[in-house]
């Protein structure tokens, strides 16, 4: 549950201030033993404290996820197995893995505002871009894809370059030389979260080639994130949007 939903139902006396006593107490940071989880992230970033699963046993993700998931109604994990998943589902039931991006969700956005485009170069790019549209769409953004529109084959982008105009930030997923992201910033006008993946031949150096390009590229108003990170950039688009949407409602 998020504090305001709380302090609304101490307000209207649907709970006793005993017991909001009692789930505060955990608010700042629930104590694990294994992991602090961060309560307080949505109040201060907002969303929930996102579970990267890489590394972590299917007990330690199933018991964060849990955690969260009993405070906030949604959570997201990232990088996340087959196998951690099932242990994920036998507590959490309506889990949903995601097989492409690699993901595990718990719940789903309240609401769903915006836009938020999800562009690939190729169709090898499109695990790391179903992260970044996944991410954005559990953090409340309308997501649209538009995948294998690289510059090999650039009428397939210009084709669709209308619609991706109309978004409020742009998610530009490439390998190879990655300049899916410097033509984009050459013909729209809203913010490009460029991510690097580490799709290509031997002198890509596993995305080290497309990542120098983005931060290279003579096309302004592009931020870079790190190889394969399709997390961070679904993550940054989302608060773009979000930005975006409340400056137009005031």
């Amino acid at each position: 549950m998020e504090l305001k939903d709380l302090l609304a139902q101490v307000a209207d006396g649907q709970t006793s201030a005993d017991d909001a006593l009692e789930q505060l107490k955990t608010l700042p940071y629930e104590d694990l033993s294994f992991a602090k989880v961060d309560h307080h992230r949505h109040i201060r970033s907002g969303f929930p404290e996102v579970v990267y699963c890489e590394r972590k046993t299917p007990e330690q993700i199933r018991d964060i996820m849990k955690a969260i998931h009993n405070r906030a109604g949604l959570v997201l994990g990232t990088r996340a197995s087959a196998e951690q998943y099932e242990v994920v589902r036998a507590a959490l039931p309506e889990a949903v893995y995601h097989e492409v991006p690699r993901c595990i969700t718990v719940g789903e956005p309240k609401e769903i505002i915006g836009n938020v485009a999800v562009c690939t170069a190729g169709t090898t790019d499109i695990p790391v871009a179903e992260e970044a549209a996944l991410t954005a769409w559990m953090c409340g953004a309308e997501v649209h894809r538009y995948y294998d529109v690289g510059v090999a084959g650039l009428h397939r982008l210009l084709d669709q370059i209308d619609d991706i105009r109309a978004a409020h930030a742009i998610v530009a997923v490439a390998g190879m030389e990655g300049a899916l992201a410097s033509v984009l910033g050459g013909l729209v006008d809203a913010p490009i979260v460029a991510v690097p993946t580490s799709v290509g031949y031997g002198a890509n150096f596993g995305g080290l080639s497309a990542l120098l390009a983005m931060l290279n590229s003579c096309a302004a108003g592009s931020a870079v994130v790190n190889i394969d990170n399709g997390f961070n950039a679904g993550f940054m688009a989302a608060k773009i949007n979000r930005q975006t949407v409340k400056g137009e409602d005031r």
